[in-house]
């Protein structure tokens, strides 16, 4: 879709992106941590939910061979991997994709709850 900033770098042939078949992955403009990569639809659609089932088969395909090439190059101690759905969500970008985040021992004081700090009143669920 013209416009898109995904679309843009699915469309421009560039040798940083990986494709396979119906999804793509690429670096994040602006990573949370060396390594961050977003996989997405090679089809335009904003909704995560409304993609097929061979467009998420794909994208976990993607998911897979990012967290393998990230474990070789940057040596992380874990991953969060996860989707905004829709604005309340927190998604800024209309096209459906996936954020690989590699993290790192110490990259913050206490990484208990991983994503439940998307609410962060909520996310201290053990004491």
């Amino acid at each position: 879709m013209q416009g898109c900033p995904f679309c843009n770098i699915i469309e421009s042939n560039s040798k940083d992106v990986l494709r396979a078949g119906l999804a793509a992955a690429f670096l994040d403009k602006y990573p949370v941590s060396t390594g961050h990569t977003l996989i997405v639809p090679v089809r335009h659609e904003a909704d995560f939910t409304l993609l097929t089932r061979e467009e998420h088969t794909a994208m976990w395909v993607l998911v897979s061979e990012v967290v393998e090439s990230s474990r070789a190059e940057h040596h992380p101690d874990g991953f969060n991997i996860g989707v905004n759905v829709g604005e309340a969500a927190g998604q800024t970008v209309a096209h459906a994709h996936m954020h690989v985040v590699p993290r790192y021992s110490g990259d913050v004081d206490d990484p208990r709850g991983g994503v439940r700090w998307v609410v962060p009143e909520k996310a201290v669920y053990w004491e």
